[in-house]
């Protein structure tokens, strides 16, 4: 299987185009800047370099010559806009293999690629690597996405008790499992409890366990959370839900690194890593007497801020192609990509969310699909009907090209009914169309 290694800074396009290579058996990698290719290059060989023109962080033409003078083996590929062939001509005398001029159709990709690859070295085929599993961390482009990976990195190998925090959807617990991932603790057990839905009387028992007749319904002996993740990690997902009695109770194992299991008279030692979790202020639960001081100071060592997807704008398609990969292998389906609107009409939603409602308009999309693009039609309504309309801050051109938009998905893409609903010719619309890029 030959390693093509895809540098694009367009993330839809590049994610669109190393689905449909990987879909012909190409084995691809991609890259979203030419520090991130040039990294991949160090790591791993490819059979075949595909590269932009023109990239935030380096030109072609000197790509082209530093590629060719450090990997004279491996074949270059262009790809440029129609303005840009005369200096993709020059990059081929500089030593490129081809160029291809967007938009170009699958075939041309095809013919360009088999034709630069027979032209370099022959690979033995590969076996590609597994997918990802469920719980896979993605890390994103933006500065949040970058710091919140930092931060991961800097904290995991330490004990420090962590307290993630960020609105519901955002991905807390996946955060709190790369930390395990990357801790010293990582051959032990994560053991993931949710706070909320813990009964107030049974906490005690859930935390600690109990013994055979401690209580009415204590039928046998149970091992609570805090043993089972004995030398490993004990997650707590929305602490701030923990009555103020069950707070003492967990602020007391905390300090003195042991349990007592209901209805037993023996102290058991335990030892973990704490990680907790919430979408709500502590800081002013504790002001109004609702959460503990001393235990908001015990599992806050060091916090880390799970930011809402509408300030991850950058990550928003990363995200996106990642769900789609997912639902093509659990529905048994190969829908290459994202529509040009459809892209346009997430990039406008507020994401209220977050994630996990990405996640799910994907999934349902993709099992609506029957073509090899996500179309807007097959999206839910309610998208359409974004809070960002109403947004103060939003400019007038904003507001007008979120109305097309919407008026495109409320008649399936028909400009004529989207023209009448919008109360405007046909020929406003598509000079709209064209100034908004939404063609």
């Amino acid at each position: 299987m030959p390693k093509v290694l895809l540098i694009e800074d367009d993330v839809s396009f590049c994610k669109m185009l190393e689905s449909f290579l990987t879909r012909k058996d190409f084995d691809v990698d991609a890259a979203f800047s030419a520090t991130e290719g040039k990294a991949k290059l160090k790591a791993k060989s490819y059979d075949l370099i595909i590269t932009d023109l023109r990239l935030p962080d380096d030109d072609g033409l000197s790509l082209v010559t530093q590629f060719k003078s450090l990997y004279p083996e491996i074949p270059v590929v262009l790809m440029t806009g129609y303005s840009d062939i005369g200096t993709a001509v020059k990059a081929m005398k500089n030593g490129a293999a081809d160029y291809i001029s967007k938009p170009f159709n699958p075939e041309e990709v095809l013919l360009v690629v088999n034709n630069a690859l027979s032209s370099g070295i022959e690979t033995k085929p590969e076996k590609k690597s597994s997918k990802p599993s469920k719980d896979t961390f993605v890390s994103g482009s933006s500065r949040e996405s970058k710091k919140l990976s930092d931060y991961i990195q800097l904290v995991a190998p330490t004990d420090m008790s962590v307290l993630i925090i960020g609105e519901s959807g955002t991905g807390k617990e996946i955060i709190a499992r790369q930390i395990y991932e990357n801790s010293n603790r990582k051959d032990k057990n994560f053991v993931a409890v949710d706070c909320g839905t813990i009964p107030k009387e049974l906490a005690a028992s859930e935390f600690f366990g109990h013994v055979r007749g401690s209580f009415t319904g204590a039928v046998s002996d149970k091992v609570g959370h805090f043993e089972n993740a004995d030398g490993g990690t004990l997650f707590l997902d929305e602490i701030g839900n923990l009555s103020y009695e069950n707070q003492i109770l967990l602020l007391r194992a905390l300090q003195e690194r042991r349990i007592k299991p209901v209805g037993s008279n023996a102290e058991i030692a335990i030892d973990i890593r704490l990680i907790t979790a919430t979408n709500e202020n502590l800081r002013e639960k504790v002001a109004s007497g609702d959460f503990r001081e001393d235990l908001y100071h015990r599992i806050n060592e060091f916090s880390i801020h799970s930011a809402p997807l509408r300030e991850r704008s950058d990550d928003l398609m990363i995200f996106a192609e990642y769900f789609l990969d997912k639902s093509n292998e659990q529905l048994h389906k190969n829908i290459i990509g994202f529509s040009p609107e459809v892209i346009a009409v997430f990039k406008q939603y507020h994401w209220p969310g977050n994630l996990r409602e990405l996640q799910n308009i994907t999934k349902r999309s993709v099992l609506l699909t029957t073509g090899e693009f996500v179309q807007q039609e097959v999206l839910p309504k309610e998208i359409f009907e974004t809070e960002n309309r109403n947004n103060p801050n939003m400019s007038l051109s904003d507001r007008e090209k979120l109305a097309i938009i919407s008026a495109l998905g409320r008649t399936n893409n028909n400009k004529s009914e989207a023209a009448k609903l919008l109360e405007i010719n046909r020929k406003t619309l598509y000079n709209k169309l064209k100034l908004y890029g939404l063609e």
